[in-house]
């Protein structure tokens, strides 16, 4: 009964967290309603200073669920601290995570889905970024949504979790938490595969810094190419993107496996 307990505090973080991000977006688009008094109720989070504001919101919202969750727990605690991890494996897991992104949304595209979801409406806002807007893109949406995300599902809730579980069913739980809290069902299914990875890497290095690196590194990426380049279309570059990737991140999960496998 005293490990079946420890469930209960990432139960009602998890949902506290989905409280705390719905509270603090609202406050954000009563903000924004103020700045852009013109604004449409039904556009407020549409644009590019929706965009930041709710990603600001929901990365407070998950910090200080870790925080009073934890009652500031060390970052040994969270496991924020380097692992078994390398600058060799480092670099893997990172190309590892890019390959498995594009793959990902290459074969988005090819299925007929690239024009369906809430990344169309990310992706329309972050073409209007340029100069300052697009250095403050990538601080919120790369750096602090990447980090935050990561302190929440791999530092503590993943971490919470395999106390209880064996790794594996800890990387799937939070994986899916990951995705649910994405809410749209394409998107949450994009962010499960890409929790499953992250997860894995960490019960593989032992810590969340390679989750963080690899995550703030596929969102800075994504928000600066995206901006510059916008959505690649097209079913010949699709595919052969795909394929390129998918062997791409084939080869990293085997050279990482072959070096320490751990699940």
């Amino acid at each position: 009964m005293a490990d079946r307990s420890r469930l209960w505090p990432v139960l009602v973080a998890y949902v506290g967290a989905f409280v705390a991000i719905v509270v603090l977006s609202v406050v954000a688009g009563g903000i924004l309603r103020t700045l852009y008094p013109d604004l449409p109720e039904h556009a407020v989070f549409d644009g590019l200073p929706g965009l930041l504001a709710g990603g600001i919101a929901s990365s407070t919202a998950l910090l200080l669920t870790v925080l009073i969750a934890t009652g500031g727990a060390s970052p040994a605690g969270l496991r924020l601290v380097p692992g078994r991890e390398t600058g060799r494996t480092l670099s893997v897991m990172v190309v590892g995570m890019l390959a498995l992104g594009q793959m990902l949304d290459s074969l988005t595209m090819l299925a007929g889905l690239g024009q369906h979801g809430s990344l169309v409406a990310i992706r329309r806002a972050l073409a209007q970024a340029v100069g300052p807007q697009l250095f403050l893109a990538v601080v919120v949406i790369g750096v602090l949504a990447g980090t935050a995300e990561e302190v929440f599902f791999r530092a503590y809730m993943q971490t919470r979790l395999r106390e209880r579980f064996l790794p594996a069913t800890a990387v799937v739980i939070a994986g899916a938490g990951f995705g649910i809290l994405h809410l749209e069902w394409l998107h949450a299914l994009l962010a499960l595969a890409l929790g499953l990875y992250l997860g894995w890497i960490t019960e593989w290095a032992g810590s969340a810094l390679p989750a963080v690196v690899c995550h703030v590194i596929n969102n800075v990426l994504f928000t600066i190419l995206t901006v510059a380049w916008g959505t690649l279309e097209g079913v010949a570059l699709n595919a052969g993107l795909t394929a390129v990737c998918a062997l791409a991140f084939a080869g990293c999960v085997v050279w990482l496996r072959r070096v320490r496998p751990t699940l």
